[in-house]
Order: C-alpha cells, then structure tokens, then sequence
C-alpha cells in the first residue's frame, strides 16, 4: 500500500512539476522592459522577414505559443505577441527558431509534424479500445481479451509519450541552435540577460516533457477508470 502510494505521488509530481517550473520560469521574466524596441510578434516578424521567410505569418493564438509548418505560421499567446519582456522575446525567437528548421527541411521536424498530426487519432483510437474492453469481457466471458485490450490501449496511448520523447531534440536545436544565435549575433538581448534568456529558452524546450508527464497520467486514470 505504501509502495502504491509511493509511485502514485511520484507520477502526479513529475506530471505537473515540470508545468510549475517551466510556468515559473517565463512568469519570472515577464515584466514589461522599456528597452526593447518592439513586441514579440513585432520581434517575430523582424527576425524572419530579416532571413526572407516573408510568406511565414506571426498570429494571435490561445492556445500555447506553437509554430505551424503546415500553414507556415508563428502563434504567439496574447502576453508574447503583444508584450515587451524578455520572455516575450525570447519565446518569440525560441518559435523563429521552428521556422527555420521548417525553412532548412530539418529532418526532426518533419518527423515530429507527422507524428503530430497521427496523435489525436492515436488518442482517440487509444479512448476507443480501452472502454471497449470491460464490455468485450462481458460479451465473450473471455478474460484474456481484457488483458489483450488494456495492453493495447495502454500501448496506443503510449505512443503519445513516445512522440513528445522524439520532440525534445527538436526543441533544444529551435532554442540553442537557432534562437540563442540569433539573439547574440543580433544583440537584441544586453550581455546581462543572456542567463536568463537560456534559462526562458530551457523552459520553452522542456514544454513537451510536461506534455509527456502529463500523457503518463492519462494512462494512469484509464486504469483507474477501468479498475472501477
């Protein structure tokens, strides 16, 4: 009981500790700063019509900052698109970042994009089999397909865990291989701010290891839901 208890406090704590810090992080370098000359989205725009990606879009967004290589587009939540901090400028670049891999044909990527675009059908297919299998139980009074059907689900849902494992190299090369040079080469950020603009940088990348944890947890609660 104690070692259930044990794992269950470790899963729900690496499932949203790495969304508090990464929250933490940009939160505590979002104050609006005088000495930037222009918004994240304005930042956005100068970096990439400054690298003749004109035909990329820099849009309002509620739902993350993201880059879209299907429509070519850089989405920056209202705080980053239309604020001064560092934070915003420095997401801004770490989404600039995305562009250019797209613009490279940067192999990663592009693998990340179709395993993207497969992973809401995955989920759903995932939801499907796993509710599916207390009724096939009941229907066939065959135990075995129960066990076949949680193994499958929980293997369909763990490849959710597998594409954001496969996204992380692409995040760390958007921000300390694209964005981090840029903001030197440019100095658009003062000699002071660069720790902190890697520390942003960091928390950007590791967005989809919090989006991983959180998949574990998902798995979790399917079995609780079927335990009941």
């Amino acid at each position: 009981m104690v070692i259930a208890l044990v794992l269950i406090a470790g899963v729900f704590a690496l499932a949203y500790l790495p969304q508090l810090w990464v929250q933490r992080v940009i939160e505590a370098h979002s104050d609006e700063r005088s000495d930037f000359p222009g918004t994240g989205g304005e930042f956005a725009r100068h970096l990439l019509d400054g690298m003749n990606l004109t035909h990329v879009k820099v849009e309002p967004t509620n739902h993350g900052d993201h880059y879209d290589p299907a429509t070519k587009t850089v989405r920056l939540v209202a705080q980053h698109l239309n604020g001064r901090s560092l934070s915003a400028v420095v997401i801004a670049a770490h989404e600039v970042g995305h562009a250019m891999q797209d613009a490279t044909g940067y192999a990663p990527l592009a693998a990340r994009t179709r395993m993207a675009r497969q992973a809401q059908a995955v989920e759903r297919i995932g939801s499907i089999v796993m509710l599916a299998a207390p009724v096939v139980m009941i229907l066939t009074k065959a135990p075995f397909l129960l066990l076949m059907q949680m193994v499958a689900g929980v293997l369909i849902l763990g490849s959710t865990i597998l594409m954001h494992a496969v996204t992380l190299p692409v995040e760390f090369d958007a921000s300390f291989s694209r964005a981090l040079p840029l903001l030197k080469a440019g100095r658009y950020v003062r000699e002071e701010d660069l720790g902190s603009a890697r520390k942003i940088l960091r928390a950007a990348a590791f967005t989809y290891v919090a989006a991983a944890a959180m998949s574990v947890l998902d798995v979790m609660r399917w079995f609780r839901v079927l335990r009941f």
